[in-house]
Parts: C-alpha cells; structure tokens; sequence
C-alpha cells in the first residue's frame, strides 16, 4: 500500500487548499473589494480548468510516463499556488487558479491512474479507501488551519504552504513511482480537445460569470450559447473518431454510466457546501475564519471514520442499495443545513456536519469504486480521465447554482449586503437536485459491481479460491 500513501500526497495538497480557501473567501474577498459571491469565479474557475485539461492528462501519462506528468504536475500546481499568494486582483487570482487547476488536472487522475494499473481489481476497494485517508486529512485540516492564519496572520499563506508539501511529494514520487507508460498510444484528439475545452469553458465559466457584472449580459449569453454548440458538436465528433478524447462509449457500461450519470446529480448538489457553508458562518453568522474553520472541520473528520466501515458496508448490502439509501440519508443532512441560525449551538452543528460528512464520504467511495467495476485495464485511462471531468464540473455547477440562489434571493430583497437568511433557499435547491441521484440509482441490478464490493456468489467463490484477502477484508 505504499503507492496508495504516495499518491495520497498530491491529493492532500490539493484538498487542503480546496478546504483553505474556501474558509477564507470572505477575507479574500474584502482584501480584494470584491463582492464575495464573485469569488465563485474562484472555484469554478479551478474546477473548470482541471475539467479542461484532465482528459490530456491520460494521454500525457501514456505518451510520455505517468512518473514524468505526475512530477510535472506537481510543479505546475505549486506555481499556481505562489501566483494566488502574489494575487493584488479578482482577475490575476482566477488566472492564476486556473493555473493550479491545470496542475490538479494532471496530478489527481494520472495518480489514481498509477493506482489503478498497480494493483489487481479485487484489490480496488482497498487501495481506494487507503488512498483517500491521507486525501481526507487535508480537507480536516483545512479549515481550522486556514481560518488561524486568516484570522491572525494573512490569507496568502495559505497558498505558499503548498511548496514543502509539492516539494516532498515531487521527491517521493521521483523515488518510488516507476514511469508507467502504454506501448500503443492513439495520436491525441486535437480536434476533441478544442472542442470540449471550449465548449466547458464558455458553458461553466459563462454561468459562473452571469449576475455578478463583471461582464455584459450579452457576452456572458454568447459564452454559454457557443459552449453548449461546442459540446453538441464534441459528441457528434466522438462518434466518428476510433480514438475520442473523452469516450462516450463508456456509458454503455451499465455500472460506469451509473457512477457518472447518478454521480453528477449528487456531486452538484453537495459540491455547494464549501461554497455555501463558510459565507454563511462567517457573513451570516458573523463567525471569524478561525471559529468558522474549526466547525466545518467536522465533515472530513466525519469521512474519515467512515473510510474504515466502507468495505463491509458495501460487502452487506451491494452497491445499489448503499448508493439509494446513504444516497437519501447525505441529502437529508444536507437539507439540515439550511434550518442552521445563529442561535444554533456550535454543538449542533458540530455534530450534523460530523454525521452528514460521513454518509456522504460512503456515498464518494461507492460510486468510485464502482465506475471501475466492470472496466478492462485498457480502458482505464479513458475512464479515469471522464469521471474526474464529471466529478469537477458538476462541483462546479453545484457553486454557480448556490451562487445564484444567493443573487436572486438578495436582490429579490432589494439590497446588496448578504443575511442568513439568503442561505435557506441555496441550500435547499441544490438538496433538490441531490435527490435526484438515489433515484437513478434504483435503476442498478442488484448485483452491480458484485466483483468489487464483495457481495454474491461470484465474490464467495473468488473468496474461497483466495482465502487470505478475505480473512483480512478490504481496509
């Protein structure tokens, strides 16, 4: 389980600084003069160009070595992280995110990737939660970290604590990570590539850009008219081209199309949170960063403790009727959220973010592990580098979505300052669109991704063939 623990490296620094800036927002947004809910540009702009350029990233990794991409990407992400920290404007701090995020685009997908390709597919359960504990701890950290040097000291170094961490990454990686590379690699889909970037980027950036003025309503409707002709235009190139950059002809698979599909609802609406949770603590509320970071801690802390309960969770009952009902249980929770007041006791919320965290880390491992299910080995690359497109566009249009509820809710009052009370509505609708997974998900065959979870007959069989992994269990 060492290259699990490597790997983890880059994504703990890359969750921890998801989790740092968004505790921080609000005082970014003020040393900037911004509007906090133009700082949205600040996440989707990030998750928008890790959707861009993660399906070159497969490419990248089989052409020229998953060790070399992975180094590369690393380097890339900490100089996005030092440009935040210089950043004097809302327009230099976007583009230097969206720097970071052409960093993330290479350094997650090509390190589970690697994973993926090092150990054998019974093996996936295991390897995925061990890879996530690490992961996890930056999103714990986060916050109570980043709300302490906000609140003391000075947000900007919260982006330059990503050097130490890039640099022993790039270390362990150089030393333990062979260069894994394909012997046939299809020539990359340039044209794929044009169309898709730009046809995410006009779509994404052109809702994340509506209703805060920063550009004409013209321009901002011309941007998402042309990336929705973009991305119409990229499905009809895909079906014509034997190698696609992102292959549709996945979702044929039952369990993948699941994951993806079902995935995306869900991740929509809980990729919100971040966003929401902190403006409202600290501009509803009135909490500091640091009050407001050591109470939304309380959700990874929640993850974590679940990663270990994951595998027989899923052994006992099977994908589908985990992905229903913790499905139901994590938008339960997040619909709590929006009943939060400043009256609440920080217990209480302590506790519901601790519990929801949870639920909704089981949800994440499942619907991860069963993308994989049915998957060859050569079909990984592609797969890897689709769900993680998925995965940060639908976070991405879970921000612009909450953002704007917020917008419509404030100026239906008339006014320009946020309350708490504009929260309510953004957090309910994106529970909406939630919802709509579990419901997707019923759709499963019983035995969906039995291979992986461990569940039927087939799993027993395979047990009894190989007793020893069975003895210990997926951990």
């Amino acid at each position: 389980m060492l290259i699990p623990l490597i790997v983890a490296c880059a994504l703990f620094m890359e969750n921890l600084d998801s989790s740092v800036v968004a505790t921080s927002l609000p005082a970014i947004a003020v040393d900037l003069g911004v509007d906090p809910i133009a700082l949205k540009l600040a996440f989707t702009s990030y998750l928008l160009s890790i959707a861009i350029f993660t399906p070159v990233s497969g490419w990248m990794a089989d052409r020229f070595g998953a060790r070399t991409v992975f180094r590369l990407a690393i380097v890339v992400f900490v100089a996005g992280s030092v440009l935040c920290g210089l950043s004097s404007s809302l327009e230099g701090f976007v583009a230097a995110r969206v720097v970071q995020g052409m960093g993330g685009a290479m350094m997650v997908p090509v390190g589970r990737l690697v994973l993926l390709r090092s150990v054998e597919k019974k093996d996936y359960l295991r390897a995925l939660s061990w890879l996530t504990i690490p992961g996890l701890i930056g999103p714990m950290l986060g916050p109570p970290v980043g709300g302490f040097i906000t609140t003391w000291f000075d947000w900007r170094w919260i982006f330059w604590i990503n050097v130490p961490i890039g640099v022993l990454g790039f270390v362990l990686v150089s030393v333990y990570i062979a260069n894994l590379r394909e012997e046939d690699v299809p020539k990359l889909d340039s044209t794929g590539f044009l169309l898709s970037g730009f046809g995410l980027a006009g779509f994404v950036f052109g809702l994340a850009a509506s209703g805060i003025g920063l550009l004409p309503n013209e321009v901002v409707g011309t941007m998402i008219g042309l990336g929705l002709a973009s991305l119409i235009a990229y499905v009809i190139h895909s079906r014509r081209v034997e190698h696609p950059l992102i292959d549709l002809r996945l979702l044929r698979v039952p369990t993948y199309r699941a994951a993806i599909v079902g995935g995306l609802f869900f991740r929509v609406g809980i990729g919100a949170l971040p966003f929401l949770l902190p403006l409202m603590l600290q501009i509803g509320f009135g909490m500091t960063a640091f009050a407001s970071g050591s109470l939304t801690f309380a959700a990874a802390a929640g993850a974590i403790l679940m990663k270990f309960t994951a595998p027989p969770i899923l052994r006992r009952l099977g994908f589908r009727n985990v992905l229903v009902a913790n499905g139901i249980i994590s938008t339960v929770f997040l619909a709590i959220t929006a009943l939060f007041t400043e009256a609440t006791p920080g217990a209480v919320i302590f506790t519901v973010l601790l519990v929801g965290g949870f639920f909704r880390s089981l949800q994440f491992t499942a619907l991860n592990a069963l993308a994989y299910a049915d998957l060859d080995g050569r079909a990984m690359s592609q797969a890897t580098s689709f769900s993680s497109v998925t995965q940060q566009i639908a976070i991405a249009l879970g921000v612009s979505v909450a953002a704007g509820v917020l917008e419509f809710t404030r100026s239906a009052r008339g006014d320009t300052m946020l309350v708490a009370d504009d929260f309510t509505p953004a957090f309910l609708v994106v529970s909406v669109i939630a919802l709509v997974a579990p419901v997707l998900f019923l759709r499963l065959a019983p035995d969906a991704g039995s291979s992986v979870s461990g569940r039927g007959a087939q799993a027993a069989a395979a047990a009894e063939a190989n007793p020893e992994p069975a003895a210990r269990g997926v951990d």
